[in-house]
């Protein structure tokens, strides 16, 4: 069944940006309507271990590049870019790299078509200074960079 979802023809694509441990799997879920864990794959097609999801400091082989496919949704494919943590400047340097290159994709089911942006709204500054760096580098529309 992994193969089968990732070669869905109509696929809608969407990046979800939030900080590390923001619950966004969690929205995911609820959106896919399933408790169940997506399925992750690399940009080759490999399927990857679900402990890439496991919230840890280490992160390890994550990358904004794979995708997670939920068995109850295969329509939507979503990519986590985990977000901007302070002083982190290089994250938002791969997310740009990651919206150029979905922009130039030829493919429609390659392109990105949404980006959820997931604020915290238990923080007294629920948008950081890398956020915003986000928003008024990367634009809304206008392609990237």
């Amino acid at each position: 069944m992994a193969a089968d979802l990732r070669k869905k023809v109509h696929r809608f694509r969407i990046l979800v940006i939030g900080r590390a441990n923001a619950g966004k799997t969690t929205i995911l879920q609820k959106v896919c309507n399933t408790t169940d864990q997506p399925e992750i794959f690399d940009k080759e097609g490999n399927k990857l271990d679900q402990d890439v999801l496991k919230p840890t400091g280490g992160r390890g082989i994550h990358s904004i590049n794979n995708e997670m496919i939920f068995q109850s949704n295969p329509g939507f494919v979503f990519h986590d870019s985990r977000g901007f943590e302070a002083g982190a400047d290089n994250k938002l340097n791969l997310v740009k790299g990651f919206l150029d290159s979905r922009l130039k994709e030829q493919k429609l089911d390659q392109q990105l078509h949404a980006i959820w942006y997931c604020l915290p709204l238990d923080n007294a500054r629920p948008i950081s200074n890398a956020e915003e760096s986000f928003f008024a580098e990367c634009g809304t529309g206008k392609g990237v960079i």
